[in-house]
């Protein structure tokens, strides 16, 4: 049977998780870079929810982003102060209180995320060392991935939508950004799951479902 879908969210028009209220402006620029399994699916993945709640963000959808034209264009813009946000040994721990002020300046901070599964997102940084070459920002998670329908491969790994929930509460902690309303992202990750449980109870089928209570193993693999 045929669904009505949104075309900004691409959900069902019954279960559309567009944001009633204005999105929300930050300082910092929030810029995903989609992998394109991402960038095709037909329902609304938390890439596209986060930026349907952020003023200040986008997505750039590809594999191998050092030549594209519109990563180029952010990176070499003088007034911009790009990141990308990625672990690592030499990466910046914003969760310890420190970030090199000096260095930013009156620029505005570009944070570039990898919007893809972990496995996927190596290869999209194997493909685009140039992203390597950016200072690199990390936070330290205040609590684990609450994406319960779906498993991480480590308890520190995030979701999109929760990842830069972590990374607007660290940036604010620092200083950097001002977080007005810490309580929208986390609720639409919320009702994004909610919805998803009980189509799953309603359709009979739960091929997922014996995993998708909170706190229950071995759901599937998801996006970060």
């Amino acid at each position: 049977m045929f669904r009505e879908t949104c075309v900004r969210c691409r959900r069902p028009s019954d279960s559309c998780l567009c944001p009633q209220a204005a999105p929300m402006d930050t300082r910092t620029r929030i810029v995903l870079l989609m992998h394109p399994m991402e960038w095709r699916r037909t329902k609304c993945a938390t890439g596209r929810l986060t930026c349907l709640n952020l003023s200040n963000s986008e997505i750039i959808p590809g594999l191998e982003f050092d030549g594209n034209p519109r990563v180029r264009a952010l990176i070499d813009n003088p007034a911009n102060y790009c990141v990308l946000l990625y672990p690592g040994e030499n990466a910046i721990n914003l969760s310890e209180g420190t970030f090199p002020t000096d260095l930013l300046g009156n620029r505005v901070l570009v944070v570039f995320l990898v919007d893809a599964t972990w496995a996927c997102s190596r290869k999209v940084l194997a493909l685009s060392p140039g992203l390597l070459t950016l200072p690199r920002v990390m936070f330290t998670p205040s609590s684990p991935s609450r994406y319960y329908i779906k498993r991480q491969p480590h308890a520190w790994c995030l979701s999109t939508l929760e990842a830069t929930h972590q990374l607007l509460l660290s940036l604010e902690a620092v200083g950097l950004d001002s977080y007005q309303d810490k309580t929208r992202l986390p609720a639409v990750f919320e009702a994004m799951q909610e919805y998803q449980v009980k189509r799953m109870t309603a359709d009979r089928r739960p091929r997922h479902f014996n995993s998708c209570a909170p706190g229950k193993p071995g759901a599937q693999s998801s996006d970060r």
